[in-house]
C-alpha cells in the first residue's frame, strides 16, 4: 500500500465520524464505534467465501447430533473462528427496517464462535449497536463499513483481469491505522492521553532486533516463546515472531513460536485478539497446561491478575506504561499498602533479606513491571531469555538506596543482568515529547559482556518526518535501526558507546551523624562519656562502591580532615545510572574577539538608525 493509498484509507475511516456518527455521539465516542465495527468488517470479510459451506456442515452436524463442532467448522473456514448466522455484513444491508435489522445484527453477532463473542464483549459491541438502532443509523454504518470503494481486509481485491483493483490492509498497517484514529478522535475530544498504549511501528521494529538478532546464531530446530505483559494491539509480539521466522528462514532453521501477552484495557485487548486471528496461522487461541486450559492472551492487569502465573519465557519485550497511579492494582490484590505485597515476582530473599522488596512508588509502574519480566527468565535452557523493555528516565535513577526502584536495579547490576541501555531520541512517540531508554536484559551473556555494561547515546540517530504525527517528530527508519545494532553488537568504546564494570553504578548511601549540643553549644555525652551521635534528616554520603578503600578511606580523605566530629551511620547499597555524567558535551563558549565583533557590528547599525530618530 502506497502513501496515497494509506491516506484515502484514513480519510474515508475518520470519515465515517462525520457521515454518520456526527451529531449522533460526542467525539469521545467516535473510537468506541467505528474501531469494533472495522474490526468486525476484517473478520467477515475473510469468512465471506466458506460462508455457505460452513452452513452446509453445521447442518450435516446437527442432524448427526454433534455438538462440539469447533474443530470441524474450523477446518471449513480455514481459520480460528466461524459464524453460523444466515447473514454477513453485506447481506444485512437488505433489510431496510431499523428494528428488524437491529434483530437480524444480533443474530450475526450471536453466530461467532467463543473467541470472537469475547472480542464482541470487550468492544462492548451490543450496547453501540442498541444506541446506533434507536438513533436509526445502523443501517448508514454497515453501508459504510461495507462500502467497496475501499478494503478493509487483509487480502487484495482483483479486478476481472486479476489485476490488483485494491490493495490488502495487512494487520500492522490496520495497526497504524487505528492508532492514528486513536489520536484523532482524542484530539477531537480534547483528550490528552491519546496513543498512549501504543508503540511506534518503527520503534518496535528496533525492540525485536534488539532481542534476537544477538542470538540469532544460537537458535536451534526448536519452539522459542515470546512475551508483553503490556502488549497493547500485539504489535510487539507480531512484529518479534516475523523477525524469528525471517531468521530461521535465512538460517534454515526448523523454528516455530508461541507468543504470550495481556493487556488491561478491554478494547486495546480485543484489537489485538482479533488481528492475531486474522492473521490465520493460530488454530487456537487456548493452550493447555497442568490440564487446566490457558489463554495465550489475556485480559487483566499483568500486575495483580498474572494472566501467566509461573511461567517462563525466552523473549520478554514490552512497553510497559511511565506515570500511571497503579493504586487499582493493591485493591485488586486486597491490600491497603504497598507494604503488604508479598508477590514473589516483587519480593524476594536477596541480600539477607527474605523480604527484599523490588517494588516502586505507587505513582509509576514500569519497574513492577521489569521485575514481572525478569520473574520469567528461564535459567535451564542454552539461550536463557532475553528482555528488552523502553522506560522513560526515571527507572534509571529514582529512589534512595533501599527503595524499591534502586532494589531492583541493584539486584539486576549484581545478577549481571544488564547488557545495555539505549539512550532513544526524543518526542519518538505520539503523545509525548520525553526522551526513552531501552533497557536490554540476558542471563546468558556473551564472555566479552560479562560483569559489563554497555551504555549507548543514540539520541542524535533518527530520521525528521515531514509531517508531524501529535507529538512525533521522527522516527528509526532501517538505517537508523542498523546504527543503534552495530553500535550494540561492536561493544566498543566510542563517543556513542561506553563500557562500565557493574559496579560503577553502585554506591553506598551513608547518613551523616553529628553530635547533639546542649543549649550552651557543647556536646552532650552519654554513660561512657562518648558524644551522643543524631541523625540529620536528609543528610546522607553517597560513596561510589569503586572508591578505593571503600567507607573508611572516604571518611579519612575527603570528612574528617573538614569536620572531624561527624560520624558516619549504617550504610546501605543503592544503584542509579546517569547518562549525562557519561554522555555530556559542554557547549563550546565563543571566542571574546567573536562577540566583539558582533556588537561592533550592531553598533554601527543601530548608530544610524539613533540619528534617524532624533533628527
Amino acid at each position: 500500500m502506497n502513501k496515497l493509498q494509506y491516506e484515502q484509507l484514513f480519510s474515508f475511516m475518520y470519515g465515517i465520524a462525520n457521515d454518520v456518527l456526527v451529531d449522533k455521539f460526542e467525539a469521545g465516542e467516535y473510537k468506541n464505534i467505528i474501531l469494533p465495527m472495522i474490526t468486525l468488517r476484517r473478520l467477515d470479510l475473510l469468512l465471506e467465501p466458506t460462508k455457505q459451506k460452513v452452513l452446509n456442515y453445521k447442518k450435516k452436524l446437527d442432524e448427526k447430533g454433534i455438538t462440539n463442532q469447533d474443530a470441524f467448522l474450523f477446518k471449513e473456514t480455514g481459520l480460528p473462528y466461524y459464524n453460523t448466522s444466515n447473514f454477513t455484513l453485506k447481506t444485512l444491508q437488505a433489510e431496510n427496517d431499523e428494528s428488524r435489522l437491529k434483530i437480524n445484527f444480533i443474530d450475526y453477532l450471536n453466530g461467532f464462535s467463543k473467541d470472537v463473542l469475547d472480542i464482541i464483549d470487550k468492544f462492548k459491541l451490543r450496547a453501540s449497536v442498541d444506541t446506533m438502532s434507536d438513533k436509526g443509523i445502523l443501517g448508514l454504518m454497515l453501508e459504510k463499513i461495507t462500502s467497496e470503494k475501499v478494503n478493509l481486509g487483509i487480502k487484495p481485491v482483483l479486478d476481472e483481469g486479476g489485476k490488483e483493483k485494491l490493495p490488502a490492509l495487512d494487520n500492522h498497517t490496520m495497526g497504524t491505522l487505528f492508532e492514528r484514529l486513536l489520536r484523532q478522535f482524542n484530539e477531537d475530544a480534547n483528550v490528552v492521553a491519546a496513543g498512549r498504549h501504543f508503540t511506534p511501528r518503527d520503534y518496535v521494529k528496533l525492540l525485536a532486533e534488539l532481542a534476537i538478532v544477538p542470538v540469532a546464531d544460537k537458535l536451534e530446530d526448536n519452539t522459542y516463546t515470546i512475551y508483553d505483559g503490556a502488549c497493547g494491539t500485539g504489535g510487539i509480539l507480531t512484529i518479534a515472531e516475523e523477525r524469528i521466522q525471517e531468521l530461521a528462514k535465512e538460517l534454515g532453521k526448523n523454528i516455530k513460536t508461541n507468543i504470550f501477552g495481556q493487556e488491561l484495557l478491554d478494547a486495546t485487548y480485543a484489537t489485538c485478539k482479533s488481528d492475531l486471528m486474522l492473521m490465520g496461522n493460530r488454530k487456537s487461541f487456548q493452550y493447555q497446561l497442568g490440564g487446566v486450559a490457558h489463554e495465550y492472551i489475556v485480559c487483566g492487569s499483568t500486575i495483580s491478575q498474572d494472566g501467566h502465573p509461573g511461567q517462563k519465557f525466552d523473549f520478554c519485550i514490552s512497553n510497559p506504561p511511565f506515570g500511571t497511579p497503579w493504586k487499582n492494582d493493591l485493591e485488586n490484590w486486597g491490600y491497603k499498602d504497598k507494604k503488604e505485597i508479598v508477590d514473589k515476582r516483587f519480593v524476594i530473599d536477596y541480600a539477607g533479606n527474605s523480604e527484599y522488596k523490588m517494588i516502586p512508588d505507587i505513582g509509576d509502574p514500569q519497574m513492577l513491571f521489569l521485575a514481572n519480566n525478569v520473574s520469567r527468565m528461564k535459567s535451564n535452557t542454552k539461550l536463557g531469555t532475553r528482555i528488552v523493555e523502553i522506560h522513560n528516565g526515571s527507572s534509571l535513577y529514582n529512589g534512595d538506596a533501599g527503595s524499591g526502584n534502586s532494589n531492583l536495579r541493584r539486584y539486576l547490576f549484581e545478577n549481571d543482568l544488564v547488557e545495555a541501555i539505549i539512550a532513544m531520541p526524543e518526542k519518538q512517540f505520539y503523545n509525548t515529547g520525553i526522551g526513552t531508554f531501552v533497557w536490554v536484559l540476558s542471563n546468558r551473556k556473551e564472555e566479552k559482556r560479562k560483569g559489563k555494561v554497555q551504555l549507548i547515546d543514540a539520541t542524535q540517530i533518527f530520521t525528521p518526518l515531514r509531517k508531524n504525527l501529535g507529538e512525533k517528530n521522527c522516527e528509526t527508519n532501517a538505517s537508523d535501526r542498523d546504527k543503534i545494532l552495530k553500535l550494540f553488537l561492536d561493544f566498543e568504546e566510542n563517543e556513542n558507546s561506553k563500557i562500565f564494570d557493574n559496579k560503577e553504578f553502585g554506591y553506598w548511601q551513608v547518613p551523616i551523624l553529628r553530635p547533639e549540643k546542649d543549649e550552651n553549644g557543647k556536646p552532650v555525652l552519654d554513660k561512657k562519656g562518648h558524644p551522643k551521635m543524631k541523625k540529620e534528616r536528609n543528610e546522607f554520603e553517597q560513596i561510589p562502591l569503586l572508591y578505593e578503600g571503600g567507607i573508611e578511606a572516604f571518611y579519612k580523605n575527603e570528612v574528617k580532615p573538614y569536620d572531624s566530629e561527624v560520624q558516619f551511620g549504617e550504610s546501605e547499597i543503592g544503584y542509579e545510572v546517569s547518562f549525562t555524567k557519561y554522555f555530556y558535551k559542554p557547549v563550546e563558549l565563543r571566542k571574546l574577539s567573536s562577540i566583539r565583533a558582533d556588537i561592533e557590528a550592531i553598533e554601527k547599525e543601530t548608530a544610524g538608525m539613533l540619528t534617524k530618530i532624533f533628527e
